[in-house]
């Protein structure tokens, strides 16, 4: 058997509480099952669900190639909040996380994250994600705490009243300033979409780009900058340019403002490039001359 002798900090929390932060990378589901074959055992004894633990307890987990395996195991990433009060959760959502469950993403994606996040904290509210980023969009993404908060929060988006900036590198010379109005396809419908854009810098193969949204289509950004005939580097879907080192789309979302619902306080969150488009972004664009987004 592995043995884990439980602390003074794990007092009162349940044995599959216990498991899930001793290993995280287990899932809940199976711990529970180990329960219910009477194969965890607490002071010699099978461990129920409901039991609450003490200081000095020991708690028993049978030797397999799984259980090694998953204690072994890293651990997953942890959730970067970029805000937080009562009612709002910002977190950081990199490139390649989900932000639902999806095929391929049932066992990792952000709200997982945020959920498992809260339940550590014994914070057992409803929370869900108020907009949306594409797999390979990095940036912020809001949630609401409770349904409340996620009605108001929801409200904001509907009405247009939250402020979303891109940077985005795309192919060729794409210059000063205007509006994207190219009608997008969803949802199996054409639908009116509008896109602002500001030129940054250019090198005449690439530039790289400032967008804010005043709508909210899927793929807006990605089909309106390729029927402009300037496509997201790295965005194979829409005949994007490929790039040495680059193994996604070059799309983050840098801006996120809105005002709080709750309090009116004005809510502004800067969320600069990963290193791993920094670098591209170097190689590609001169340093001299590229002005920081406005």
């Amino acid at each position: 058997m592995i043995e884990l002798q439980i602390s003074h900090h794990e007092e009162g929390l349940t044995p599959v509480e216990l498991l899930q932060r001793r290993i995280p990378a287990a899932p809940a589901a199976y711990l529970r099952q180990l329960l219910r074959k009477n194969k965890v055992l607490l002071n010699r004894r099978p461990a129920e669900e409901s039991s609450l633990l003490s200081p000095g307890d020991t708690l028993a987990l049978p030797e397999s190639a799984r259980v090694r395996e998953l204690l072994d195991a890293p651990p997953p990433p942890k959730v970067t909040i970029l805000f937080e009060d009562r009612n709002i959760l910002i977190a950081l959502k990199p490139a390649g996380l989900a932000i639902h469950e999806s095929l391929g993403h049932e066992n990792d994606n952000l709200l997982l994250r945020v959920r498992k996040l809260l339940k550590e904290r014994r914070l057992p509210c409803m929370v869900a994600p108020i907009h949306r980023l594409d797999l390979e969009t990095s940036g912020p993404v809001l949630f609401g705490k409770g349904r409340a908060a996620v009605s108001a929060l929801g409200k904001l988006f509907i009405e247009g009243d939250t402020r979303k900036v891109y940077l985005a590198l795309v192919a060729g010379k794409l210059e000063g300033s205007g509006t994207l109005n190219t009608p997008v396809s969803a949802k199996g419908k054409v639908k009116e979409a509008a896109t602002g854009y500001r030129s940054i810098t250019s090198s005449g193969r690439y530039s790289l780009v400032e967008l804010e949204l005043h709508s909210g289509r899927t793929h807006q950004i990605r089909q309106q900058l390729a029927d402009a005939g300037h496509p997201l580097a790295g965005d194979r879907r829409y005949g994007g340019p490929t790039i040495a080192g680059l193994q996604r789309t070059f799309l983050h979302c840098r801006h996120l403002g809105f005002l709080s619902p709750f309090d009116n306080t004005p809510i502004r969150i800067d969320c600069p490039l990963d290193s791993d488009l920094e670098r591209v972004l170097n190689r590609v664009l001169p340093n001299d001359g590229r002005a920081e987004p406005g």
